[in-house]
């Protein structure tokens, strides 16, 4: 399927990132180097993009997202809430591991994480609401088919690494285990995928 070219950037570096912390949809900001990161990616989309006014420019609804996205558009030159969000975007929820560290999780209950580390893409974390990497791409696969124009998109590394699994057909292995930074931006388009 050919889809219009999409930008895509994951939010700014949390202290919870620093601290590997499990963040999922828990409604964490980004620090000082996270707003670094969503400056020199909008100052680079600048130079990428010739019409920003023929992109739509969607969001997570997390703080950490609309942070970010605001900063990149503001890096642009364009003014910062001319975005809209999609509750599609928001990150993978880890239940009842949110906001835990692995090591947090094991020295309370030793070989809790295991089943995880096994078999990542399809693992349910405990915990009402929680979510493996193959129910999130239900969730995203509605929203990249709708995109009809250029997007300019800020979400989260586990949306980018499903949208790894459904355009580039990325194993389900390899895309959860993928390592997405903060300081980069993804181009996506006619079904490749380039890392800017």
């Amino acid at each position: 399927m050919t889809r219009p070219p999409l930008y895509i950037v994951r939010h700014g570096l949390t202290d919870w990132n620093v601290e590997r912390r499990l963040q999922g949809q828990a409604d964490t900001d980004i620090n000082d180097v996270g707003r670094s990161q969503a400056d020199r990616n909008g100052h680079r989309l600048a130079e990428l993009i010739d019409d920003p006014a023929a992109f739509d420019f969607v969001a997570s609804p997390l703080r950490r997202t609309r942070e970010t996205m605001e900063r990149v558009r503001l890096a642009m030159g364009l003014a910062p809430e001319g975005y809209r969000t999609d509750p599609r975007l928001v990150e993978v929820h880890f239940g009842d591991w949110q906001g835990f560290t692995y090591a947090e999780l094991e020295a309370r209950q030793p070989g809790v994480t295991q089943a995880r580390s096994r078999q990542k893409w399809h693992f349910v974390p405990p915990g009402a609401g929680a979510e493996s990497y193959a129910m999130l791409t239900e969730r995203v696969k509605p929203w990249l088919d709708e995109i009809e124009r250029p997007t300019v998109c800020v979400t989260h590394g586990g949306i980018i690494r499903v949208i790894f699994h459904l355009v580039a057909g990325t194993s389900p292995e390899r895309a959860a285990a993928m390592d997405v930074r903060q300081d980069r931006i993804l181009h996506v388009e006619d079904g490749m995928l380039e890392w800017l």
